[in-house]
């Protein structure tokens, strides 16, 4: 068992003694939550907590608390984290090999570990509890949640992304669900280490970037998207101009020439601003490059007219199931933009503004993988032309084996490789061709 699931519940210990465990934290919580509480400056923070940890243990002997020693170390940690973390799953945001924590109600929590999903043993005391570490999340964010506003979207301080339900939208109670931002800067010979992708396609898509190529990231929840587009921009220029615009910031540049813009949602501070309005905003930024987060709406109309009139090199993402899928919810979304467009408009938009789409997916075995490399080559009558330049070629393994395959070239040549030229980059015709990645594999083994 890991370190994070070393919890209250795990111990063999009677329902009397949890009980008296859950007491004993409460009362101690509430001693000492004067002390604790944040003046903002860390070091103050760091003093206090170091000082109700020494107090501690003579709070329990003043209280003649009858907690079992076995269970001790734990109900410190467990007051600790109450009083400057976020309670019972503040081990788990500590853990750096869960990826995600998903708190479905009070009594159960999950997480994700190598993508794997998984319940563990921790729970809170009751709804009031989860509802109080909300208010610790959300408070220094200056979010507001309440039944008349009962969804938020947030960043941590570290930069997770975290979302909050809770009743009337969440029938079985509040929920918490919190995906962690990695601490260690991902870059493309991680993806190549992971499998993510091959060496060769890592170089095309470098390319594709540099050459200001106008890509579109698709995939299903968690596949690894966001992951992706952050460490494509990262190919983009330190002397471009780059605006970036999310629902919840989390991408994370490290050229110096970035503008950062992140949707608001209606509250008693103001007015919404919509990831439309934001796109609409930044071509009056002087952008070179415009990055967004994700299209949902009525804003992919914005972004394909942004690509077609001067913006190349634009990035985005999308939830589809396939690159034809995410076709399909362009389309669909750029209707909801309620200009009475034809389809064949805005077909004719796709095909002139987007290169490329990359498809990404997240497998059986928890692993991410890019199953897809398309072109999109134009229109032919109503139909917009794609073609694989580069698809996932999966060996049959047996049930329950780790996914074995390639992403293995097509043998076709895209048609903007006078891009690169254009560009002064040299893509190598081989990386194309079936052949030359079978004796390069050949080689290396």
């Amino acid at each position: 068992m890991l370190e994070a699931d070393k919890v209250i519940s795990s111990v063999d210990v009677s329902t009397e003694d949890q009980a008296q465990f859950r007491k004993v934290r409460r009362r101690l919580v509430e001693q000492f939550s004067k002390q604790a509480a944040s003046t903002g400056d860390p070091a103050h923070d760091a003093a206090a907590r170091k000082a109700i940890e020494q107090e501690i243990p003579h709070a329990l002997r003043a209280q003649d608390a009858s907690v079992p020693e076995a269970v001790r170390t734990e109900l410190v940690s467990a007051i600790l984290n109450e009083l400057f973390g976020f309670g019972p799953i503040q081990p788990l945001l500590d853990d750096p090999t869960v990826t995600e924590v998903m708190v479905n109600r009070a009594n159960r929590v999950y997480v994700e570990r190598n993508g794997k999903t998984a319940r563990t043993p921790i729970t809170f005391d009751d709804d009031d509890h989860v509802n109080r570490i909300i208010d610790r999340i959300l408070q220094p964010l200056g979010k507001h949640l309440d039944a008349s506003n009962p969804l938020v979207d947030a960043r941590l301080p570290d930069g997770s992304r975290v979302n909050v339900v809770i009743p009337p939208v969440a029938i079985a109670g509040p929920c918490i669900t919190i995906r962690k931002f990695s601490r260690t800067r991902l870059g493309m010979d991680d993806l190549v280490r992971f499998g993510t992708l091959t060496p060769q396609v890592a170089g095309f898509l470098k390319a594709c970037v540099q050459a200001h190529l106008n890509i579109v990231i698709c995939g299903g929840t968690g596949s690894g998207k966001t992951t992706l587009l952050n460490i494509l921009s990262e190919c983009i220029g330190a002397d471009e101009r780059i605006v970036t615009i999310e629902d919840a910031a989390e991408l994370n540049l490290s050229q110096d020439h970035v503008i950062t813009l992140e949707s608001k949602r209606a509250s008693d501070a103001g007015g919404e601003v919509t990831i439309r309005e934001l796109v609409r905003n930044a071509l009056r930024m002087r952008p070179e490059r415009i990055v967004v987060g994700e299209c949902r709406g009525a804003e992919s109309l914005d972004m394909l007219q942004a690509m077609n009139t001067g913006h190349d090199g634009s990035l985005t993402t999308l939830h589809a199931n396939s690159p034809r899928d995410a076709i399909s919810r362009i389309e669909t979304m750029s209707l909801m933009a309620g200009i009475d467009f034809p389809v064949r408009v805005i077909r004719e938009q796709i095909g002139s503004a987007i290169h490329l789409l990359v498809h990404q997916s997240r497998m059986r075995d928890g692993s991410r993988k890019v199953t897809y490399v398309t072109e999109i080559a134009g229109m032919e009558g109503d139909k917009v032309l794609m073609q694989d330049l580069f698809r996932f070629k999966e060996i049959p393994t047996a049930a329950g084996a780790t996914v074995q395959g390639s992403l293995q070239p097509m043998g076709l040549r895209p048609q903007f490789m006078h891009k690169f030229e254009a560009a002064g980059l040299v893509v190598p015709p081989e990386t194309f061709s079936p052949n030359a990645v079978a004796k390069y594999r050949n080689a290396a083994a």
